[in-house]
């Protein structure tokens, strides 16, 4: 039986040349307006303040880059919470085992990045392992779910069927719904981007263009962020049972559609076979 890896590794390669070619055509002509009109303001702040020349300004921009780097926030003033208080420590060392990694704030000692990478080289795969046994108990509550569901006389692909609709449907509530409403009501967001960022989060791409108790002209509560991050926890273990589940189907379907190929090319050859005249045979004598 021929293998069905080659049309897996084609499949891959087209969705990535796809997605490219998508985010081309929608972000490429954004990007460039946005780029246009950064340089516009630019030039009016050298036209309202004379006093400044282009390279000042260039040299303050640059400062701007640096501290948005270091994860100091160019908005408001000195009088801004800690980046690096429990409630954010706490929310950072969450990003870092999960490897979500939004990127708005990083260790910038050296002492910091050094203990970063033992930490991450240690506590990725503790992280794992936390997962899989979160996983497990929820697996535990899915068969008694069944049990429990199940009846004399009730189908067993009917009982998989409800208790993975119930399943989807309660981990969509929990973790994909409800919460874009919590940070859209604290964050100030619309419910779109808090639907995005909980996505985002939850699947560990981690862009870090939207990362909650960032806004310095909001007071948030000590413990926001760490609540945040158990939340993410929970929904890693949930969004990673979905995903496992999609790719086993997937590669089932892929499996099954390539060997029914195999089998109908199989049966073709034979079908030509029988369909041939036999051949005279040659006798050998003893």
């Amino acid at each position: 039986q021929i293998s069905w890896t080659p049309l897996l590794v084609l499949g891959y390669l087209f969705y990535l040349l796809l997605g490219a070619m998508v985010f081309q055509l929608l972000e490429k002509q954004a990007e460039t307006h946005f780029r246009d009109q950064f340089q516009l303001e630019k030039l009016k702040f050298l036209q309202n303040n004379t006093c400044l020349d282009r390279q000042a300004l260039e040299q303050f921009v640059q400062v701007l880059m640096e501290a948005w780097e270091k994860g100091v926030n160019p908005e408001g003033n000195s009088t801004n919470p800690s980046n690096w208080d429990f409630s954010n420590s706490f929310f950072f060392a969450g990003t870092v085992v999960t490897t979500i990694g939004y990127g708005n704030l990083s260790p910038s000692t050296v002492a910091g990045q050094i203990f970063c990478v033992f930490y991450a080289l240690f506590g990725v795969p503790l992280n794992l392992a936390f997962l899989n046994q979160l996983g497990k108990a929820l697996n535990a509550h899915l068969l008694t779910l069944e049990r429990w569901v199940k009846k004399p006389g009730r189908a067993q692909v009917q009982c998989q069927f409800t208790i993975m609709a119930i399943f989807l449907t309660t981990g969509t509530l929990l973790f994909l719904v409800f919460p874009p409403l919590v940070f859209s009501y604290v964050e100030g967001w619309s419910y779109g981007e808090g639907f995005y960022f909980t996505f985002i989060t939850l699947s560990t791409i981690g862009f870090g263009d939207y990362v909650v108790g960032t806004n310095p002209n909001k007071h948030y509560i000590p413990v926001y962020r760490s609540l945040t991050a158990i939340w993410i926890v929970f929904g890693l273990a949930w969004l990673a049972l979905v995903f496992n589940v999609g790719a086993d189907l997937m590669e089932r379907y892929l499996q099954l559609k390539w060997h029914k190929s195999d089998l109908s090319l199989a049966e073709g050859d034979t079908t030509k076979l029988e369909d041939e005249p036999e051949q005279p045979r040659i006798h050998i004598p003893s």
